[in-house]
């Protein structure tokens, strides 16, 4: 806790800036200055499920993953063609901290994953936790993996359609793929599409950005680099900005790649003379904004060829010889919508450590906050510091996530995994990240198939306790809370009595 009053201070501006807060936006369609009334039409209703997950990302794999393993007929719709969405269609080229620089953090299916992942890669060890590189190929074939040997269904190339809502709880989800239109029922929605479609489309309010529904962090379009020499790239200058001789310093001061907007540089070594970048930024991308998106995707293609040139000229003797192998086909979202569920994690909870009678997982990942463009220009200063400041936790640290979090006020039947759950926008810049998110959607499959099986799709009616115990016999980290221990203490008397 040292220490963080005096961050607190400081920061105080852009910290209340970025706290969220204001009004929830109406979770609806979006609206139109125009409309068109569809004629009147049966959509063929394809089938019925126990749960139906909504995105294949790491919390939606997790989540199909451990709903079909307790049981449940499982069904995860994916809009691309292929799992894994961040770290392998947006080819983000490492993994953040799966520890809390004591212990493993996210175990359980997460544990897995990540244990999988690094098998066989070239630069990395086996018991490496922090900033560990992801070859994206095989990280798609260890998502397919574990979820079909689950005994999920997965449906690629699907999109989200509409979402049929009567009284409290979702009816239907209307989905479009090659096949057309098609309706699928389940007693339990997972919401894992990363920007809270289902949530909003089904009515459920949210924030996006600050109190005004603006100031989104800024996306970055990831990329890779082949033909590398790698041995003259660990021999020479680091390329991240926190080393002052870094070349990015030189490429920005030359002008003469204008589309490289600032010295945010990442990099990995993902496989034999390759190399991928996070890399970059792109603002005022609102990734439920297609038309944003859309122009997004084509100046992080323009400015992955810059990077690749600009990298030539001044880091020759590594990147000389180098070609631009590969651009992410999605975009690298930070963040978007945020629901408003039955408890709202705050900065508070974060810096206080806090545990919760019915948290579902651990996180010890720091407040790692793009900021905004006109919040540089706002607070120059500030944002130089932000980054060697910013509050991170020390050694054995970490907050836990409630279960209350990853559920939408207003439906009986769904639940939230991932970065869009009920938080304040700086603590989303904690909990948006691949590990947490694969922790938190391994815990709302459990609960989903549980509401499905005994409660009625009823998602506050599972029993949280179970849950817990459930989640740790699968391997997950929930260290004993307070009363569990008075409990046991308890139980430890009685028995010497």
């Amino acid at each position: 806790m040292r220490g963080i009053d005096n961050l607190l201070r400081k920061f105080r501006r852009s910290l209340i800036s970025l706290r969220g807060g204001g009004g929830a936006h109406t979770g609806t369609m979006s609206a139109a200055p125009f409309s068109y009334s569809l004629p009147a039409r049966p959509i063929p209703l394809e089938g019925a499920w126990d749960v139906i997950v909504a995105g294949g990302g790491p919390a939606g794999c997790a989540a199909a993953a451990a709903a079909a393993r307790d049981g449940a007929k499982t069904l995860l719709l994916e809009a691309t063609g292929s799992l894994g969405g961040m770290g392998t269609s947006a080819l983000v080229p490492a993994w953040t901290p799966f520890g809390d620089g004591e212990r493993i953090v996210y175990r359980g299916i997460a544990g897995k994953v990540f244990e999988a992942s690094k098998r066989g890669l070239p630069y990395s060890k086996q018991d490496d936790v922090n900033w560990v590189p992801i070859d994206p190929e095989r990280l798609k074939r260890i998502y397919d993996e574990l979820v079909t040997e689950a005994g999920a269904e997965v449906r690629f190339n699907t999109m989200l359609a509409s979402v049929e809502r009567k009284g409290e709880k979702i009816d239907a989800l209307v989905v479009a793929n090659k096949g057309g239109l098609t309706a699928l029922r389940a007693k339990v929605y997972i919401d894992a599409t990363g920007d809270a479609d289902l949530c909003a489309w089904g009515g459920v309010p949210f924030h996006k950005g600050d109190a005004k529904g603006k100031k989104l962090m800024p996306a970055t379009h990831c990329f890779s680099l082949s033909n590398v020499d790698i041995a003259a790239l660990q021999q020479g200058p680091a390329l991240h900005a926190s080393n002052p001789e870094s070349p990015i310093f030189a490429i920005l001061k030359s002008g003469k790649y204008p589309l490289i907007p600032d010295a945010h540089i990442c990099v990995s070594l993902i496989g034999p003379d390759t190399v991928g970048f996070n890399a970059g930024h792109l603002w005022d991308v609102d990734g439920t904004r297609p038309e944003t998106v859309s122009r997004a995707l084509v100046q992080g293609r323009r400015m992955a060829a810059q990077f690749r040139d600009a990298l030539a000229e001044f880091f020759p003797a590594a990147f000389g010889n180098a070609f631009l192998a590969n651009t992410g086909s999605l975009m690298g979202i930070r963040e978007t919508r945020r629901i408003v569920g039955d408890y709202e994690l705050t900065l508070d909870d974060y810096v206080a450590r806090r545990a919760f009678d019915d948290e579902i997982c651990r996180n010890a990942y720091f407040i790692d906050v793009h900021w905004a463009k006109d919040e540089i220009a706002l607070n120059p200063e500030e944002h130089e510091n932000w980054d060697a400041n910013c509050l991170r936790y020390g050694k054995g640290e970490s907050h836990g996530i409630p279960y209350r979090s990853l559920v939408p006020q207003g439906l009986e039947n769904v639940l939230v995994a991932g970065r869009s759950i009920s938080c304040e926008q700086i603590v989303q810049g904690s909990v948006r990240v691949m590990p947490v998110c694969l922790a938190m959607g391994e815990a709302a499959g459990a609960a989903a198939a549980e509401a499905a099986r005994l409660r009625e799709g009823r998602v506050r009616q599972v029993d949280v306790g179970a849950l817990r115990e459930r989640l740790r016999r699968a391997g997950a980290y929930l260290p004993p809370l307070p009363s569990e221990v008075e409990s046991l203490a308890g139980a430890e008397v009685g028995a010497a009595v």
